[in-house]
């Protein structure tokens, strides 16, 4: 997945005070569009340290944490063994390079993930895959952001064509809404959050 050296630098550094309140936020967002996911499996998909699954882990039955760096799943057993979490695991994984066969999950949730990713529409194919029948992608990041110039990340999502080229994939019953204005939370700009779900 895009950017994994850097990430694989920063993971014992990655949970400044900052990053641990926008996964809280995120985190309650992703929470009101759960249905009875206390019986379901969800996979925290590009989850970094944890921060947003550590927060939803008792919301479901099963969850996996994912991720490209192993360092940053490396983390995430560290808080894993500290709480003695039963319902979880972790796998190291790059989506963009490989079909993941065999994993399957009721709800998928994605938080400032999809900003890193070069082949957006291949990663949402794959995950559209994964996905159980009637199952939910959950995908939190940027509003589309003309201020933000990078070569690493894109500035941001438009709701009009990320609703089109995921219902092109398949996905139905699409739901968009901003839910969190910050100062000075992508790359040095003010911006907004949004969260959108998608239904398989």
């Amino acid at each position: 997945m895009g950017n994994t050296d850097k990430f694989e630098m920063i993971a014992n550094q990655y949970d400044t005070p900052e990053r641990v309140h926008i996964a809280k936020v995120s985190a309650d967002a992703i929470r009101e569009y759960l249905v009875d996911a206390k019986s379901k499996s969800a996979i925290d998909f590009g989850c970094g340290t944890g921060l947003v699954g550590m927060n939803l882990r008792e919301d479901f039955g099963e969850l996996l944490f994912l991720d490209t760096s192993q360092n940053m799943i490396n983390q995430v057993k560290q808080k894993m063994n500290s709480s003695d979490l039963q319902n979880v695991e972790t796998l190291c994984f790059d989506l963009e390079k490989d079909n993941l066969a065999g994993l399957h999950g009721d709800y998928i949730f994605m938080v400032q993930v999809l900003l890193h990713i070069k082949d957006v529409d291949l990663i949402l194919s794959r995950l559209y895959e994964v996905l159980n029948e009637n199952g939910h992608l959950l995908i939190v990041d940027f509003i589309k952001n003309e201020k933000i110039v990078s070569d690493m990340v894109h500035n941001g999502f438009d709701e009009t064509e990320l609703i089109h080229s995921m219902t092109k994939l398949g996905y139905r019953d699409i739901k968009f809404k901003t839910f969190y204005n910050g100062s000075n939370i992508f790359m040095g700009e003010d911006a907004s959050l949004f969260i959108l779900d998608a239904i398989k």
